[in-house]
């Protein structure tokens, strides 16, 4: 019998896990982060062994969670990485507070934060997921992007035969290192997708990037740093900067959904350049990135993956919010 233990940890108020999850996972085919209405659902590898987290709201009014861990026995260590990797994923000791102050101070922002009030700012667990999945998603649809995340994952991330089936964790780099071009291409990878992806899982066995803590380096700096790596541009920098390293003053200004989006939320005439992104931004600092995280949930909640806290008005949210 499979070994497992269950624990209890504490959000932040407010905390809504469905927002959260959501803004994690993007599209409801993520292989990697599920979510299947009620419990969120990850593999993690810890030491080297692969195990399922389980995270459930009973009450979307209390910020009380329930964990679930499958494929381990119960230590203190070992819940307090899980506990940790958590906390970075879902964002839930994260306090909004001065969100939701700036929100309060014009009737756009106030709406768009009440319809997801809860939402916390998620987080890949590592730099190099972040990477993989910006590398993974330059220039495709989102939907075509976790399509291809899957492939990678199902290919050669550890697996975990649970009574549900079979579950996959994020490759890390030595297994994506392990896989040829031809692997990839096979995969539907571009060539220049696949050696930038062989080259990123390189440089993070034999150096790493140092930027996984890196509070004292600026935006600038972080940004030139990430596009010294191949196939990596101010987009996939700023992506990696938001959703890699929670640095909620960046918007991803060249995102071409994103600008739309917020186009239609500002009633703009035309959708705006990314110096345009950048100068609209500015009453709303240090929280760009965060909006970037309640426009994507405007869309789920469009097409009826997210439950929202209340119907769209004319101006609360994105009028035809697209792909971020």
């Amino acid at each position: 019998m499979m070994p497992s233990f269950s624990f209890e940890m504490e959000a932040v108020p407010p905390f809504r896990l469905d927002f959260s999850v959501w803004a994690l996972r993007r599209r409801p085919y993520n292989i990697i982060d599920r979510w299947d209405g009620e419990t969120y659902r990850r593999v993690l590898v810890i030491q080297d062994i692969p195990l399922e987290i389980a995270v459930f709201q009973p009450d979307k009014s209390d910020t009380t969670l329930q964990v679930s861990v499958s494929g381990a026995d119960p230590t203190d260590k070992l819940k307090s990485t899980i506990v940790g990797v958590i906390e970075t994923m879902l964002g839930t000791r994260r306090d909004c507070t001065g969100f939701y102050k700036i929100a309060s101070r014009g009737d756009n922002l106030y709406s768009l934060s009440n319809r997801f009030k809860g939402l916390k700012p998620p987080r890949f667990p590592t730099v190099f997921e972040a990477l993989v999945n910006g590398i993974a998603c330059q220039q495709l649809s989102i939907e075509f992007g976790i399509t291809l995340l899957n492939r990678l994952t199902k290919a050669v991330g550890k697996s975990l035969t649970l009574e549900s089936g079979i579950v996959y964790a994020f490759p890390s780099p030595h297994e994506v290192s392990l896989l040829t071009d031809e692997d990839l291409r096979g995969m539907s990878f571009s060539k220049q997708k696949a050696r930038a992806l062989f080259e990123l899982a390189r440089t993070m066995i034999d150096s790493g990037l140092g930027i996984e803590d890196s509070a004292e380096l600026s935006n600038e700096k972080v940004s030139e740093k990430l596009q010294e790596l191949r196939g990596v541009g101010r987009w996939t920098a700023e992506y990696v900067m938001l959703r890699g390293l929670t640095r909620l003053d960046v918007f991803p200004g060249d995102d071409v959904g994103a600008q739309k989006s917020l186009q239609n939320w500002l009633d703009l005439p035309t959708r705006p350049s990314y110096d345009e992104v950048n100068q609209a931004m500015k009453p709303w600092y240090p929280y760009a990135g965060f909006i970037y995280f309640h426009f994507l949930l405007a869309g789920l909640a469009d097409k009826g993956h997210v439950a929202d806290a209340y119907s769209a008005t004319k101006n609360g949210v994105p009028k035809r919010p697209q792909k971020l």
